[in-house]
């Protein structure tokens, strides 16, 4: 027969009031900041891709799969941020269409 299982007191209410203590005290992030920063993620990821297309178009860089690499990791940043500002306007508009 095993013995019982002894409560474990070690971990009190520190830990477990720790992560609710977190949540209360730090602000939320509101999502316009949020998408701020990642359309600056998104313009800063865009002016380096074209920076390594001019050094590959003037020899400076001979590495071509890094240019395309980033170009496409440009490519696709830009486009999810479209989507995401497309489905925020969608919302948007269909809470201006509830009825109060």
């Amino acid at each position: 027969m095993t013995p019982p299982i002894a409560p474990v007191e070690a971990i009190g209410d520190d830990l477990v009031a720790a992560p609710l203590k977190a949540a209360q005290t730090e602000p939320a992030t509101q999502f316009g900041t949020w998408f701020t920063q990642e359309l600056a993620n998104v313009n800063t990821q865009m002016v380096n891709a074209e920076q390594s297309v001019a050094k590959l178009a003037a020899g400076a860089s001979g590495n071509v799969h890094d240019t395309m690499i980033q170009l496409e990791q440009a490519r696709l940043s830009f486009q999810l941020a479209i989507n995401v500002r497309t489905r925020v306007l969608e919302a948007y508009q269909e809470i201006m269409r509830m009825q109060v």
